[in-house]
Parts: structure tokens; C-alpha cells; sequence
């Protein structure tokens, strides 16, 4: 499994310093920091000079002026998962999407399936679920999508044992 994590696109740079726009695809903007060590789609290493939330510009060391940022235009910044785990604080009943994928789902003992993704869609986030082959054999979907609220569909994650607990989620299945 690839350890790295999509975080943000760059954009063109702005002024002569050096600066350019930053396109964030994280809930986590507070990664930026002075210091902060991001890979790219190009295999560069960018170390964070400065970053400006209000203007969503960042800078990086060693791409100090207009030149050498332009050279940055439309890469993409990734973040490894110890990073992001070290950087990003989560609040309760929050989890990152790389622990969430491959955890079994079940409601009430029967496993529904396994978590391939997560769809981000505008109003909630969705599980993507790989229906179990003993659901598929009795002719039921083979991926339906649970919705990532909790209580209502999620009673709780462990992901020491990569265990979702679902309630109302085998009945999506059946209508899927």
C-alpha cells in the first residue's frame, strides 16, 4: 500500500518572492507549518518557509524567487500517514481515511464486507463497503455505500482491531 497521501495542489506562483497559490485537499490546513516536509508528484522533497492561510499562499526553502517557484506550478504535495498522525490532531469519532480503509464492517456479528474507500461527496462522507462474498453468493450487490454519520449508521470504529460497527446498513445493501 502506497504510504502517501494527496494534501494539496500548487498553483501558479504570486509576486517575486517566491510564493505560490496552494489548492488544500485535507481537512487538516494546520499541516502547513514552517518546517514541514512535503513529497511531490515529481519525487521533489519541499521544506515549508512561510505559509499564508488568509491569502492560501506558501513559500518553500530553496525556491526563493519568482524563477525557481514557477518551476512548482501544478505540482501535487503529499503527506506520509506518520505525518499526517504526528501533524493532525483528530477530535472525537474522527478518523483518517487511510485508518478507515480495509476495516470490516458488521452489524449485529454478520459481516457485511470490507472498506475499499471513501467517497467524498458535498453533504456527507460515504464508506465505500466490498459487499463479503458470502452476501454476493446470495445475490446482493458486490460495493455499497454506507454513510459516515455517526449514530445514525455508525456505532463505533476500532481501529486496533480494523472493526467498523454499522446499524441500518445491511438494509442498504439490500436496496442497492
Amino acid at each position: 500500500m502506497n504510504n502517501n497521501i494527496f494534501v494539496a495542489k500548487l498553483g501558479k506562483a504570486v509576486g517575486l518572492q517566491g510564493q505560490l497559490r496552494l489548492f488544500i485537499d485535507s481537512d487538516f490546513p494546520e499541516q502547513f507549518k514552517k518546517g514541514a516536509v512535503f513529497s511531490t508528484n515529481r519525487n521533489l522533497q519541499l521544506k515549508v518557509l512561510e505559509y499564508n492561510p488568509s491569502r492560501e499562499l506558501i513559500k518553500f526553502e530553496n525556491y526563493e524567487d519568482v524563477e525557481t517557484a514557477k518551476k512548482l506550478t501544478n505540482q501535487e504535495l503529499y503527506s506520509t500517514f506518520e505525518q499526517t498522525k504526528e501533524f493532525c490532531k483528530l477530535g472525537k469519532n474522527e478518523f483518517f481515511w487511510f485508518d478507515l480503509i480495509s476495516c470490516d464492517v458488521y452489524e449485529n456479528e454478520l459481516k457485511l464486507g470490507n472498506v475499499k474507500e471513501i467517497q467524498r461527496y458535498p453533504l456527507n462522507d460515504y464508506l465505500e463497503v466490498t459487499t463479503d462474498v458470502t452476501l454476493t453468493d446470495k445475490g446482493l450487490p458486490k460495493t455499497f455505500l454506507i454513510p459516515h454519520l455517526f449514530d445514525k449508521y455508525i456505532l463505533n470504529i476500532d481501529i486496533e482491531k480494523k472493526v467498523i460497527n454499522v446499524t441500518k446498513s445491511f438494509e442498504i445493501l439490500e436496496n442497492s
